[in-house]
């Protein structure tokens, strides 16, 4: 695997990513939008996993206002009981003030940067988000429908709201191919929004699949989290490896 990390200038400041690939020949691009943890080990790996399937895969900081990827990493074990919630308690406001506006502009630069990395293929990107990423995933697929042929939400927070910005109402202008892996104990997603969902992207005549991965908690493909589920998150790479192959591959 080849690993780097660059800057990625934006109006706001300088966004680090950290970018994997198998090797120095050309391959599609994905783009992997963090969870509210942020980049660490854990992120690391799975994008090395995905890179491994044959992609160039960037994982953006999309905290950069607040910090860089070292600064807001956590230092202590989120599996030691109070850790995780401490550690939520200071990343739940960066989270919040990532307004849509601010995330749309900021998809803008990533999906164009990562499009122009050397070695990334002439060809649609994919996109894949844990928690909150999955919203930015699927707004991604939306906004730029021309750009982006598969995307992917695991455990996604949020994605049916009131706002005409909701994650599920700006993916139904997307032309991929989707895939939603939702966790079957998830507050942030209940199965009546997960129904709306569903009932939009069928009137818009997507193409995609919605699975509720079940005794699953939000955050399940996290292995340095308690709530991490080995099977489930074997089950979303398997998932997440046939909708990239079939998505970008073809």
């Amino acid at each position: 695997m080849l690993r780097e990390t660059i800057d990625i200038p934006t109006s706001a400041g300088t966004a680090e990513a950290y970018v994997t690939r198998p090797d120095e020949h050309d391959h599609p691009g994905v783009l992997l939008y963090m969870d509210a943890i942020g980049i660490r080990p854990r992120l690391r790996d799975m994008a090395d996993r995905i890179a491994g399937w044959g992609y160039v895969v960037m994982v953006p900081n999309l905290f950069y206002r607040d910090g860089t990827i070292d600064d807001l990493q956590p230092r202590v074990d989120l599996t030691v009981a109070g850790n995780r919630e401490a550690f939520f308690a200071e990343a739940m406001p960066r989270v919040h003030a990532l307004v849509p506006e601010l995330a749309a502009a900021d998809a803008d630069i990533y999906v164009h940067r990562l499009q122009h990395l050397p070695g990334v293929r002439d060809s649609p990107i994919g996109c894949v988000g844990y928690c909150m990423g999955g919203a930015l995933s699927l707004r991604s697929a939306g906004l730029h429908s021309n750009a982006v042929a598969a995307a992917a939400s695991f455990h996604g927070g949020n994605l049916v709201t009131d706002a005409e910005t909701s994650p599920h109402l700006i993916a139904t202008r997307s032309r991929a191919r989707l895939y939603l892996g939702h966790a079957d104990n998830d507050p942030s997603m209940p199965r009546d929004k997960i129904a709306v969902l569903e009932s939009a992207f069928e009137s818009a005549g997507l193409l995609f699949v919605s699975k509720v991965y079940p005794e699953a908690a939000h955050g399940f493909t996290m292995a340095d989290t308690p709530v991490y589920q080995e099977d489930g998150a074997e089950r979303h790479f398997t998932a997440l490896e046939d909708l990239f192959h079939h998505g970008l591959m073809q």
